[in-house]
């Protein structure tokens, strides 16, 4: 991360913004936000992604239904979303920063949507506006079941406006090789040059009851945004001025540098932004050496496993037999006819399925090595 910072995102967790997760901690808020001034004082563009709006509800001293259920979340996530814009615009407002809010579902940043969503962020930021970004939990019960959740947001919005570093803040001070607070010989790991089924097993579940997403959704968003070309750092939110740390390039949390260049196509950051849904094919070694070495095109022959539901021209992740995920693409051939041709040789296409659109599975073209 040599080269100097234009535009970062920073996601901060609801475990960070409450006070043990029951009502919103007003002092930390401050704290996170006069670093944040700091970094634009300095010239760098930012975007906040921010969880928080479950907990302000919960504590808003308005009735609301009993339980815990997805309803019941989305009712205070409704009643708490104004309240915790209001808290950031009262919070910026004594440093001349202006916020303008942007929730999100899936919806939003597929397809026509992201191109959408990136002019819409991309115009704020232009206009000295600080975007501050939520998943719509009223409408998405995505992250309420731990399908998607803010760390996979920010690492979609971070390809989204094109940043050069994303910032997840959590509890603790990065990745460890196992949980620290379960095994004392647990120990730090202060970069990660690959994400491999390693360092996913290292991430293990989820992490803290106050929040829904756990190192294992950080470590997932970390490849999403570093396959798009974003840094990532996942460093503790409770360390004194670590926002301006990470900023200036310090040796802060835990490290994943991204070996593309961020001047890689539009199209092949939304492609690179989509891995969260789940599909997965899984090819055999002589597909993979052909796709990594070659710079082939995945034929239906090399495919051992598909993994997912999903239509023709949706993103899927390429996996080797091993588990490790090295490309993504967009798929010609939707999940079942995929299952029916896979391990085939192309030619048998046209007699297995009623149309055929190529001998390809995932074409050259519409692929993004990870």
């Amino acid at each position: 991360m040599s080269s100097p910072l234009h535009r970062i995102v920073i996601k901060v967790g609801t475990i960070l913004l409450t006070h043990g997760g029951k009502e919103l901690n007003r002092e930390r808020m401050a704290d996170l936000v006069r670093q944040i001034a700091v970094i634009r004082e300095q010239g760098l563009q930012v975007v906040l992604v921010s969880s928080g709006a479950v907990a302000a509800g919960a504590n808003a001293g308005v009735p609301y239904p009993s339980g815990k259920g997805i309803p019941v979340r989305q009712i205070l996530a409704a009643i708490g979303q104004p309240l915790l814009m209001r808290t950031y615009a009262e919070l910026f407002a004594p440093y001349g920063v202006a916020v303008a809010q942007a929730l999100f579902t899936r919806t939003e940043l597929e397809r026509d949507g992201y191109l959408n969503a990136r002019n819409t962020l991309l115009g704020l930021l232009e206009a000295g506006v600080l975007p501050i970004c939520n998943e719509n939990d009223v409408v998405a019960v995505a992250e309420l079941q731990q399908i998607g959740d803010n760390d996979t947001l920010s690492a979609l919005v971070a390809n989204l406006v094109d940043a050069d570093l994303l910032a997840i803040l959590t509890d603790i001070k990065g990745l460890y090789t196992s949980d620290p607070r379960n095994n004392a010989s647990a120990t730090h790991v202060p970069v990660v040059e690959s994400i491999t089924r390693e360092v996913e097993n290292m991430a293990g579940g989820a992490g803290s009851s106050a929040s829904i997403g756990g190192m294992a959704t950080k470590i997932k968003a970390a490849r999403m945004a570093t396959a798009a070309g974003t840094n990532v750092v996942i460093g503790q939110g409770t360390v004194p001025d670590v926002i301006l740390a990470i900023a200036a390039g310090e040796q802060v949390g835990t490290r994943f540098a991204s070996k593309i260049s961020r001047t890689k196509s539009l199209r092949d950051a939304w492609m690179a932004s989509d891995l969260a849904r789940g599909h997965r094919i899984i090819v055999d070694a002589g597909a993979a050496s052909a796709l990594l070495k070659n710079g082939r095109s995945l034929l239906p022959a090399g495919i051992i496993a598909v993994e997912g539901t999903f239509s023709r021209g949706d993103t899927v992740e390429i996996r080797a037999a091993n588990g490790d995920a090295f490309a993504c693409g967009l798929v010609n051939y939707p999940s079942d006819d995929l299952r029916k041709i896979m391990g085939k040789n192309s030619s048998k296409i046209a007699t297995l399925l009623p149309e055929s659109f190529g001998d390809e599975a995932v074409h050259r073209n519409n692929m993004v090595f990870l």
